[in-house]
């Protein structure tokens, strides 16, 4: 946590209707993938040496219909297999969507997921931005808890903890120590899958970053691995995951014996329905998708004072830039007010409002990087972490959908 740029607004949603075949969506007013186009002025360099001139506004593309089809197409093609490792209370490793339960509060998640009336089914979460050269396919894995250290031992030491750390937070100018609870109500780790274009269309996985506890591992396939990479295994094209049990930290899936030994799993294979895991006895289990757009992030930008809100911290993005593909086919910057939004789940069982979205996971190891960069601009992370030349590209072909609202 970072206390000096967390605002006490407490963020919701009014509705709990989950909904059946997908659940959690929402209708945005004002859609965000209007056929409207933004129109952004823009100055570049006319050439070499020149001054800075003011050129004609072209507008800026923006995801047809058909392109946000083709986003999900390209989600399910490259979609994980996951192979969930399996605590001493397994349920609570069940993969499923932030409203299981037939609501969108944070702070009873923790007490339903023993209710069996509440399914657990299969979700995972995912969003896709495209440039020039690659796809950049984001996978986020949700938990109703994360229950490291055992579901009753784990709650009293986090409390222990989060008591320590009220009292110890002005010697922890790192702000590391309020990330130590040991349990947590809400878990949320995941993967960003770069996929290389042979032309325009996606052809092979070639980058994989995996969260796992604030790290990005990255990782690259065998016929290239270069010093401080891991490697990945893939199954047609599909990165196989390993999520370990209690915590639900996500690393590639090597298969040897500290991810397998005495462990029982569930491999989650993308099937376009959502199974429950409770009616499966073969250790196999379908997922469906499930669109960040109109599921997270939505919910990120609703503000309340109401008990039982989906976010309850939020954090001030500012303002964003992104190199954008102009429909004249020159390349514009596009700065984006994302402004105040949700940034940790409401979660009061062990440690206090632990776990994030996507937007606002961050690699420990770099903490000097913008929150949400990762999300918010992966090809530029990617090119940066796998030190790529000029032929990867960082232009966007067009806005991302959090970039259009």
């Amino acid at each position: 946590m970072e206390p000096s740029e967390i605002s006490p607004t407490r963020l919701a949603d009014s509705s709990n209707n989950s909904g059946n075949r997908q659940p959690g969506q929402m209708t945005v007013p004002g859609s965000i993938w209007s056929s409207a186009l933004l129109l952004c002025a823009v100055s570049i360099l006319s050439a070499p040496g020149n001054f800075a001139r003011a050129n004609p506004v072209f507008p800026l593309p923006q995801a047809t219909a058909a392109e946000r089809n083709n986003a999900r197409e390209v989600a399910a093609r490259f979609a994980p297999i996951f192979y969930q490792a399996l605590g001493d209370k397994p349920r609570s490793d069940y993969i499923t969507n932030f409203d299981f339960d037939g609501d969108w509060r944070g702070d009873n998640n923790w007490e339903h997921t023993d209710d069996t009336s509440f399914p657990l089914l299969a979700y995972i979460y995912y969003a896709v931005s495209e440039t020039r050269t690659h796809f950049f396919i984001h996978y986020a894995v949700f938990h109703p808890r994360d229950y490291k250290g055992g579901e009753r031992k784990g709650l009293i030491l986090s409390e222990i903890i989060r008591e320590g750390t009220k009292r110890g937070a002005r010697h922890d100018p790192t702000g590391l120590r309020a990330e130590a609870g040991v349990a947590h109500e809400n878990g949320m780790e995941g993967v960003l899958v770069v996929v290389a274009k042979k032309g325009k269309d996606p052809d092979r996985v070639v980058f994989v970053e995996a969260f796992h506890h604030d790290d990005f591992a990255p990782y690259v396939t065998a016929e290239s691995s270069p010093k401080g990479f891991g490697l990945f295994n893939s199954d047609e094209q599909r990165v196989l995951l390993y999520v370990e049990p209690k915590g639900h930290g996500i690393e590639a899936y090597s298969g040897d014996e500290k991810q397998t030994a005495k462990k029982e799993f569930l491999i989650y294979k993308f099937a376009g329905k959502a199974e429950d895991p409770d009616k499966h006895t073969d250790g196999s289990v379908g997922y469906e998708l499930l669109p960040i757009q109109t599921t997270l992030w939505p919910r990120a930008k609703i503000r309340t004072e109401d008990k039982g809100a989906t976010y309850a911290t939020s954090h001030d993005y500012a303002q964003l830039s992104l190199s954008v593909v102009q429909a004249n086919g020159r390349v514009a910057v596009k700065k984006v007010k994302v402004g105040k939004i949700g940034q940790t789940f409401t979660g009061d069982s062990g440690g206090l409002n632990m776990a994030r979205p996507p937007w606002a996971w961050f690699d420990k190891r770099r903490r000097s990087d913008p929150l949400g960069l990762w999300f918010f601009d992966p090809a530029r992370i990617i090119k940066r972490d796998s030190q790529l030349d000029e032929s990867f590209s960082t232009t966007y072909s067009h806005l991302p959908f959090w970039a259009t609202n």
